[in-house]
């Protein structure tokens, strides 16, 4: 139950009932034992959202407490280590360890603006023998396309959560939101938020587009929330090698 609430919290009781299996006095049960460990809590009423008449039925969601069970290993020697290297390297040294970091996480999720591209050395393999040749040529012409940013924020989502955040996206109006429900390293990121604006700029890099960090659980939120919107863009072009 602890990970459905940490997963889609905020959520209902009949919600939890029906996901886990679970009687009406089954879920309650736990639900109260949770609290009463400090554990999960009632969602504030300003983060339920109203649908149709009467009384919005009561949401639970996982408290800091709660999401702390789940594992923080080694916060108190990451956090010795990152203030370390910022007295012998200043904050250049911790903003280029973030850098590193989130790009040893996304080693496998290609551009946005790539797949496009791609696709096009694919049509044109028969005109060309070097698909970076084609590459090069078109990269200045691609558009990225909605589809091709909703599989690369899908791809951002599952490197995360094979990096043990619990990550996945939703289509929030006309965008999608890559939310992270856990964050192992949260409690370091309080102290170090480069760790969550390398994060921020990895995204932007990935996704071609502009994104906006909505919430984060180091900030006291029940999840990390990334806005992406979904509009046509043109892809910015690869720089030009050095000479």
């Amino acid at each position: 139950m602890v990970q459905l609430l940490l997963e889609e919290g905020p959520v209902t009781a009949t919600e939890i009932g029906r996901r886990l299996g679970l009687s009406a006095a089954g879920v309650r049960r736990h639900i109260d034992a949770l609290i009463e460990s400090g554990e999960a809590q009632e969602a504030p009423s300003a983060t339920v959202r109203r649908r149709g008449r009467g009384r919005p039925a009561k949401r639970f969601q996982i408290t800091a407490q709660g999401r702390g069970k789940l594992g923080h290993a080694y916060d108190d020697l990451a956090g010795a280590a990152l203030r370390q290297l910022r007295e012998v390297g200043g904050e250049a040294a911790i903003t280029e360890f973030a850098r590193r970091r989130v790009q040893a996480i996304l080693v496998s999720v290609g551009r946005a603006a790539d797949r496009d591209v791609g696709r096009a050395a694919d049509r044109d393999v028969g005109r060309a023998a070097d698909r970076d040749a084609v590459r090069a040529a078109d990269s200045s012409a691609v558009t990225v396309s909605r589809e091709d940013v909703e599989s690369t924020a899908e791809d951002i989502a599952e490197a995360f959560t094979s990096a043990g955040f619990a990550a996945s996206t939703r289509p929030v109006g006309n965008g999608v939101q890559i939310c992270q429900h856990h964050c192992p390293v949260s409690h370091v990121a309080e102290e170090f938020p480069e760790l969550c604006e390398a994060e921020r700029e990895a995204f932007t890099e990935l996704l071609g587009t502009h994104v906006q960090q909505l919430a984060t659980i180091a900030n006291g939120d029940c999840a990390c929330t990334t806005h992406v919107p979904l509009v046509p863009l043109a892809a910015p072009g690869r720089p030009e090698p050095p000479g």
